[in-house]
C-alpha cells in the first residue's frame, strides 16, 4: 500500500465515475471558505517553537490559513477520487487472466504489394497501421495481438497487453519481404491459432483487407468455419476507394504505380462476418477506416457491458488512500499546533 503514491487520475479507470462530478464543487468551496477567511477579524495562531514564533508576522499567518485551506479542499477530493473506485490494469500483471474484463483482439491486416497503393495518405498501409494504433489506444484491459499476411501469414505479436510493443511489432511491418499474394483464409486462420486455447471467453479478429483471396492453401471460409468452432467473432474490413487506385506493380524494370481498378472479394467478406456473427465493412478513405474501428469498438464494449457473469478487477485506492492520510496528519498536527499556540496566548 504505501509503496503506491501516484495519483494521476488520467492513469486510472473507475468503477463509479460519477462521484468524479462532485470535484466541480471545488471551486465553490474553495471560494466560500476564502471568503469567510477573508472577513475574519480575529487572527490565527500558529504552533511553533519560541525562536520561530517571535519572527511571524501577520501576513505569514494569512498564508498558513490559506494552505489549510488548500489542504482540506485537496483531501476532499482525494476522497471523491476513492469513492469512485479507482483501478489500473497494470496493477493486475501478477494474475492478469484472473478478470474477464477485457476480451482477446487478433488484428489480421493484409500487407501484400497492393497494400502500398496510394489512394489513401500516404498509403493504404500506414493509413491501416495508424487507425490500428488509435483503436489499441483505446482498449482497456485487452489482450491484442497482431497477425501480418500477404502471400503467407505469419504472427507478428501474440495476444498481449504490452500495447508499447504491439504497436512497435505493426510498425515495423511492411510486407516486401514475404511471398506475394493475397492469402485471406491463410491470415484468418493463422490468427484464429493464436487464440483457440486463450483463456478469456470473448475472442475478436479484425481482418483487414484490399484484395481477393489468391494464395494459401486454406480457403477463406474454410477458416471462417474454423474460427465459428472457437466461438470467434470476425470483422472483416474491405480497405480501397471506388474505381481505379494508384497501384504498385511489379515490371522488368522495377516497381512502377499505375491506375488499376480496385478489386476487393465482398462476397466472401461478407460471408465470413455473417458466419462468425460480425459484421462487414467498407473503407474508402481514412476516415471511414478509422469510423469502422470505432464503430467495432463500442459494439465489443456494448458486448461486455452486457455480460452480467464478468468479473471486475479489485480497486486499488492505495495511492489516494495514501495521500489522504499523509494530509488529514498534516492538517490534524497543523490544528493542534494551532490550538496550543492560542492556550499559550491566552
Amino acid at each position: 500500500m504505501w509503496g503506491n503514491w501516484n495519483i494521476n487520475p488520467w492513469s486510472y479507470s473507475y468503477f463509479e465515475p460519477f462521484f468524479l462530478w462532485l470535484l466541480c464543487l471545488l471551486p465553490i468551496i474553495g471560494w466560500l471558505l476564502f471568503r469567510k477567511e477573508f472577513y475574519r477579524k480575529a487572527d490565527l495562531p500558529f504552533s511553533l517553537p519560541s525562536f520561530f514564533q517571535k519572527r511571524i508576522e501577520n501576513r505569514s499567518i494569512v498564508w498558513v490559513r490559506r494552505i489549510l485551506i488548500l489542504l482540506k479542499l485537496s483531501v476532499f477530493a482525494l476522497f471523491l477520487f476513492i469513492l469512485a473506485k479507482p483501478f489500473r490494469w497494470k496493477d493486475m500483471q501478477t494474475h492478469p487472466d484472473n478478470y474477464a474484463f477485457g476480451i482477446d483482439i487478433m488484428l489480421a491486416i493484409d500487407v501484400s504489394l497492393s497494400m502500398q497503393a496510394k489512394d489513401f495518405n500516404p498509403n493504404r498501409l500506414q493509413a491501416a497501421k495508424n487507425v490500428a494504433y488509435e483503436f489499441i489506444e483505446q482498449r482497456e484491459g485487452d489482450r491484442i495481438g497482431f497477425v501480418a499476411y500477404a502471400g503467407e501469414a505469419y504472427s507478428a505479436c501474440p495476444p498481449t497487453r504490452d500495447y508499447v510493443q504491439l504497436k512497435s511489432k505493426i510498425q515495423e511491418v511492411n510486407g516486401f519481404e514475404m511471398e506475394q499474394g493475397t492469402a485471406i483464409g491463410t491470415g484468418l486462420g493463422t490468427a484464429v491459432l493464436q487464440l483457440k486455447n486463450d483463456t478469456l471467453k470473448s475472442k475478436v479478429i479484425i481482418l483487414l483487407t484490399d484484395g481477393m483471396n489468391n494464395a494459401g492453401q486454406l480457403s477463406p471460409l474454410a477458416a471462417a468455419e474454423l474460427a465459428k468452432s472457437k466461438n470467434i467473432c470476425v470483422y472483416t474490413i474491405g480497405i480501397g476507394s471506388m474505381g481505379k487506385a494508384l497501384t504498385p506493380v511489379v515490371t522488368p524494370f522495377g516497381l512502377n504505380y499505375e491506375y488499376q481498378e480496385v478489386e476487393i472479394d465482398e462476397s466472401t467478406l461478407k460471408s465470413i462476418a455473417s458466419q462468425t456473427g460480425g459484421m462487414y465493412f467498407r473503407a474508402t478513405d481514412q476516415s471511414s477506416l478509422s469510423e469502422i474501428y470505432e464503430r467495432i469498438d463500442q459494439m465489443e464494449k456494448q458486448k461486455m457491458a452486457d455480460k452480467m457473469s464478468q468479473i471486475d478487477p479489485p480497486t486499488t485506492p492505495n495511492a489516494f488512500l495514501n495521500w489522504l492520510l499523509f494530509l488529514v496528519m498534516l492538517i490534524f498536527i497543523m490544528e493542534f499546533g494551532l490550538f496550543t499556540f492560542q492556550r499559550n496566548r491566552g
